[in-house]
């Protein structure tokens, strides 16, 4: 059963930094694309990054120069690391496929930039 657990969200003050985890299981990691996604309330889910199996990267226009996606093969986890923190950037953070259907979906770990 595919799992993805998301981990290292929290409140942080506009300009801040955080580093959100995601562990996967239940699937053979280096087979396979993933993607970092966010859904502030009320707007629709989002792709924020995606990393493909060899490590190309792609990033919305709205979080490039400020995140970085990478992913650990040997620990089946893959990483989002956030600076430049804004308020915009508040949401529910996902990991999953390079298409958002590719696995179902974690519980996400919340994002909260604020002063």
């Amino acid at each position: 059963q595919v799992q993805f657990v998301e981990s290292g969200g929290g409140l942080v003050q506009p300009g801040g930094s955080l580093r959100l985890s995601c562990a996967a299981s239940g699937f053979i990691f280096t087979y396979y694309g993933l993607g970092w996604y966010r859904q502030a309330p009320g707007k629709e889910r989002e792709k924020v990054a995606d990393i493909d199996r060899r490590g190309n990267t792609n990033y919305a226009d709205s979080v490039k120069g400020r995140f970085t996606i990478s992913r650990d093969n040997a620990k089946n986890t893959v990483y989002l690391q956030m600076n430049s923190l804004m308020p915009d950037d508040t949401a529910t953070y996902y990991c999953n496929g390079l298409a958002a259907t590719t696995f179902n979906w974690g519980q996400g770990t919340q994002v909260t930039v604020s002063s």
